[in-house]
């Protein structure tokens, strides 16, 4: 497995080792102990969630406010996302930044992305299953939404990647601005 360090600090991207043939392939997608060893924390999943999407859905910016903060390990089944964290940690020097990383069933790649961030991603492929392991249960009363396209963050998501327009839910065309957003001291 490697793990590399991204340009926010604790988000980390996670390439498993792959062994495939003409059969098809195997590979280890979550290894407490390896990555207990190379992040230097250990993590307790307490929940696993999988979505479906079809081409240009983009979920999120979500996250929990304290004391039930998530962290989250996400990884793609089938097709291709465009993975993004949003550091939301007033006290952090990378506040307001974020990081963003292609996750396909092809690459195989997984992202860490700890309590403490927004998350969200945008369905490049006609469909993609996402699954990630949460380490908090879902807690819809902290559950807290960033606008996905908010000028202050600039995320520059793949939107030329896409045929048609950003398919939002309600609470996600709702969602607060970055500068107005609950945010973690």
């Amino acid at each position: 497995m490697k793990i590399t360090a991204l340009t926010i600090t604790d988000v980390f991207l996670i390439e498993p080792r792959v062994f495939g043939d003409d059969r098809g392939f195997f590979f280890e997608s979550y290894n407490a102990r390896e990555l207990t060893n190379a992040l230097g924390l250990q993590q307790n999943f307490v929940q696993d969630n999988h979505s479906k999407s079809c081409q240009g859905v983009l979920r999120g910016l979500h996250y929990q406010l304290p004391p039930k903060a998530q962290g989250k390990l996400v990884r793609v089944v089938s097709g291709e996302i465009f993975d993004v964290a949003v550091d939301i940690r007033k006290s952090s020097p990378t506040f307001g930044h974020w990081v963003g990383q292609r996750l396909s069933s092809q690459n195989h790649h997984q992202l860490w992305i700890p309590p403490g961030f927004a998350h969200g991603f945008l369905a490049l492929s006609e469909f993609a299953e996402v699954i990630y392991k949460t380490t908090e249960f879902y807690h819809p009363e902290l559950e807290r939404s960033i606008c996905w396209n908010d000028k202050e963050i600039g995320i520059v998501w793949p939107l030329d990647e896409i045929a048609g327009e950003v398919l939002l839910s309600q609470k996600d065309q709702q969602a607060s601005s970055f500068q107005k957003a609950e945010v973690i001291n």
